[in-house]
């Protein structure tokens, strides 16, 4: 490892100043008159380096020093790795480690350097921050072949100051071809494209998705020694998606590199080949579901009015299939149930695709990508990334489009077991519903099932290999019979032209879904993190009030095992531990006083955001602004990680009291 020069003559300070500290310079110079004076008296002359170690370790002085300099490693360790000054820019709230990486000599890898950038026009005007100040940093995030990266965040600028390189391995996975290295001929038929999303993060901690770019990076295996400049001209999404927002430097480079590099006619050509076949597959399908459309609205003149929803445009205004929005996501050893990947979906942020001026709701289904580096997206995409997950753990699962209260457009997911029963599951809350359909054609007398969920009609459903339409007489979710293979009810689309442009591998267009990644967040640190916040805020706030604030630490952990019940019962349904926290709480609370609690949830690590929030609840501006004798506060907050860094965020706040009369 080497350091910078400042580095270097900051650890060489600090050695000195640690001898000094321990007078072995002392010590030292005892031992050598000693030694040349006992030990080789008049052969002073030969006395080498060598033999004066040797004197100091037979008496101890070096292991008395390493003894000392091994107690305070930690403390070394931790002055190196952090910044050794404030930060002029930014502070980065996730500091990320560099770590060494085993390159498989029998593999070809891709490096990708991102250079800075240029021409981001919205952040012309912004000053350059103060010493200390906090401000908005942008975050590269890159996927290509399975494998995810992301970049050091750095401040947002006209010009950004982008600096990261990153190692993508290239090869084949089919038998035969994956163990040896991939050839330019091979790499040329690797069609799948590099994904750049980039993420702004303001200064409260807000995400926004800025750009999502599709880089084709075969252009390197034409240019001699494999390597090739390029700039990359990001657009804008959604509504703005024709519109750059700036220009990023990359250098690509092949190692080791090519033998024999191809002609840039030859890679032109295959560039040229893929995009017409792309480009008839998605005829082929255009037309197939126009013909479609027109069959089913041949069956009931009103069918025009259904929620059928065969194409949805992406982040880049792009027109796809809905069908490519899900596939089939194992999570590894990341989530371990087809409930806990209901909850991990619940807790990512809900917001609805921003809109510029009025005009009703903007469409934007996201790219897997692009909704999981933002950590929040609309109820589209948290269904198709929750019935990508269950079609992970083995579910038969669908989107469902289709209504809820006041004729509301929603999307919801459906699991259909093997017995016939069907469940409803809400992506943004995590819920579950039972669907049992009334039958208009009972008798009155005939006690009918109370529907509990939100939906009102059902347009069609569809997941990674099927698309089916509701064609029975009415749409209403509570008379729908959900026999999926019967064709009078359900019209679905063929499974042959679906998978011709949706699965893997079909069309070079399609984006591979990333895997998950496991939170970059220490759930101890954090919710001691925004539980000392609260509590300066609570202080600050009756201290507004006229009010001394006393803080119980024996009863802010007494909190705790109901904080965690009430996640589990989020996750699993299932309420536990109640007794036990009951119990404890009698406890601790005197004969004659009084026993307030508030606990809420958030998705969000905002600690005055979440105050503020409190304070609106009557409940809670009662237990922060209470007046009483022998009054004591208390406060919990217990941070719930799940993958991708999102997190459940339990906050109670609890105050006891004596009765007076």
């Amino acid at each position: 490892m080497s350091l910078p020069p400042e580095k270097a003559t900051e650890l060489k300070q600090i050695i000195h100043e640690q001898l000094n500290r321990m007078n072995v310079h002392s010590k030292i110079r005892e031992v050598l008159a000693e030694t040349i004076k006992d030990e080789l008296g008049d052969e002073s002359h030969n006395f080498s380096e060598e033999d004066l170690i040797k004197a100091l370790r037979r008496r101890g002085i070096i292991d008395d020093v390493m003894k000392e300099l091994h107690f305070l490693e930690d403390g070394l360790s931790r002055e190196f790795t952090s910044t050794p000054k404030p930060a002029i820019h930014f502070v980065d709230k996730e500091p990320r480690t560099l770590k060494k990486t085993n390159i498989d000599p029998s593999r070809r890898y891709l490096h990708l350097q991102v250079l800075g950038g240029k021409a981001f026009l919205e952040h012309l005007q912004e000053l350059d921050p103060l010493p200390g100040q906090v401000c908005s940093t942008f975050t590269l995030s890159l996927h290509f072949r399975n494998q995810r990266f992301r970049s050091k965040p750095i401040p947002c600028a006209c010009e950004p100051d982008f600096q990261d390189g990153f190692l993508l391995e290239v090869h084949k996975d089919s038998l035969g071809d994956a163990s040896r290295m991939a050839d330019a001929t091979t790499l040329l038929s690797i069609c799948d494209p590099i994904q750049l999303v980039l993420i702004k993060t303001d200064t409260s901690g807000e995400t926004t998705l800025v750009a999502s770019h599709f880089l084709e990076w075969r252009s390197v295996l034409g240019v001699d020694r494999g390597v090739t400049s390029l700039a990359v001209e990001l657009q804008g999404v959604g509504a703005e998606c024709k519109i750059p927002v700036g220009v990023l430097n990359v250098k690509l480079e092949l190692y080791p590199p090519l033998t024999q590099t191809l002609s840039p006619e030859i890679v032109n050509t295959q560039l040229t080949l893929e995009r017409q076949k792309t480009a008839e597959k998605e005829r082929l399908f255009l037309v197939y579901a126009k013909q479609w459309w027109r069959e089913y609205l041949q069956i009931r003149p009103s069918h025009n009015s259904r929620l059928v929803k065969i194409f949805a445009q992406d982040e880049n205004g792009v027109n796809r299939p809905v069908c490519s929005y899900v596939r089939s996501l194992r999570a590894g050893r990341l989530l371990d149930t087809p409930r806990q990947a209901a909850r991990f979906v619940n807790v990512l942020g809900y917001e609805k695709a921003p809109v510029v001026g009025g005009g009703g709701k903007q469409e934007q289904w996201c790219t897997m990508l692009a909704f999981l580096c933002r950590n929040k997206g609309d109820c589209e995409d948290h269904c198709t990334l929750l019935c990508s997950l269950l079609l992970g753990f083995g579910l038969d699962a669908y989107v469902c489009v289709g209504t809820k209260g006041r004729g509301v457009a929603h999307t919801w997911v459906m699991t259909y077991g093997t017995d016939g029963a069907v469940t409803f599951w809400e992506s943004l809350t995590g819920q579950r519903y039972v669907h049992k359909p009334i039958n208009p054609d009972d008798p009155p007398l005939v006690e009918q099932p109370k529907p509990l969920y939100p939906y009102k009609t059902i347009g069609c459903l569809f997941n990674h290999q099927r698309f089916l339409a509701n064609c029975q007489p009415s749409d209403s979710v509570d008379l729908c019979v959900f026999d999926l293979n019967d064709e009078s009810r359900w019209k679905p689309m063929s499974e042959e032209a679906i998978k011709s442009i949706c699965s893997p591998g079909s069309t070079p267009s399609l984006p591979l879904f990333p895997p998950l990644c496991s939170s970059l967040l220490d759930s101890a640190a954090e919710s001691n993190e925004i539980e000392l916040q609260l509590r300066v805020l609570v202080t600050e706030h009756r201290k507004d009030l006229g009010l001394a604030t006393v803080w119980d630490d024996q009863l802010s952990y007494l909190l705790s095992p109901a904080l965690a019940a009430y996640e589990i019962e989020r996750t699993t349904g299932i309420s536990a531990g109640n007794e036990e926290f009951q119990d404890a709480i009698r406890r601790a609370v005197p004969d004659g006083h009084t026993f307030k609690g508030f606990p809420i949830h958030f998705v969000h690590r905002n600690a005055r955001r979440a105050f503020a929030t409190c304070l609106r609840s009557p409940f809670c501006d009662e237990i922060v602004g209470c007046r009483g004798d022998q009054m004591r506060l208390a406060v919990r907050v217990r941070v719930f990680t799940y993958p991708e860094s999102a997190c459940a965020v339990w906050i109670m706040f609890a105050c006891k009291y004596r009765s007076v009369l």
